[in-house]
């Protein structure tokens, strides 16, 4: 059993405190989520707090053997899309960078942090920025919030094979749009 899924079951015992370790540890994901989907720090921030607040009504609705991450994720993801739609606006067309969409809260790295390092970080950022959206969403789920591929076809509720593809042309996006940024890029001298 991992640590969330003990932090988990303590807040179904309700352990304030497991519930405020729980929080910490899982809002950064939620709001890099929120931010993907918004592309406005303040409606994430309203969208990550709506988000905890169906988790916290909602967590003795999560079947104990059901792995809280993926459902967290997909609920997070439903909030921000509900949030759209009342909202009635249409995603800006700005590009956010996948530093701006991590609000990193604890001290620890975040699952981005821990796939990147310096100026590859940034050149990443910046090339993540102009991935199509649909490219950079595998892209947030798989590698940077490390959900296995089953996930997010259940997330995403498509074909396992769909995610499968997309999350390789998002690679080759991705390769391509650094390429174009950096062209010296990964050349051996």
């Amino acid at each position: 059993m991992s640590d969330l899924d003990r932090l988990v079951a303590r807040c179904r015992q309700g352990d304030d405190l497991a519930w405020e370790a729980l929080v910490r540890e899982c809002q950064g994901r939620v709001f890099a989520i929120a931010v993907h989907y918004l592309r406005d720090r303040e409606e994430a921030r309203d969208a990550a707090q709506e988000a905890f607040i169906k988790v916290y009504r909602g967590l003795d609705s999560l079947r104990p053997e059901a792995p809280f991450l993926p459902w967290l994720l997909r609920l997070s993801r439903n909030c921000c899309i509900d949030r759209l739609r009342r909202l009635k606006v249409r995603t800006p067309e700005r590009p956010v960078s996948v530093n701006e969409a991590l609000d990193a809260a604890s001290g620890e790295p975040t699952p981005e942090e821990s796939w990147l390092s310096g100026a590859t970080r940034a050149l990443v950022h910046r090339a993540m920025g102009a991935l199509t959206d649909k490219n950079r969403e595998i892209l947030l789920l798989h590698d940077i919030q490390q959900l296995k591929l089953e996930e997010i076809a259940d997330l995403l509720q498509i074909p396992i094979g769909t995610v499968k593809s997309r999350s390789n042309r998002a690679r080759i996006e991705l390769a391509k749009a650094v390429r174009r940024i950096d062209p010296s890029y990964g050349v051996s001298s």
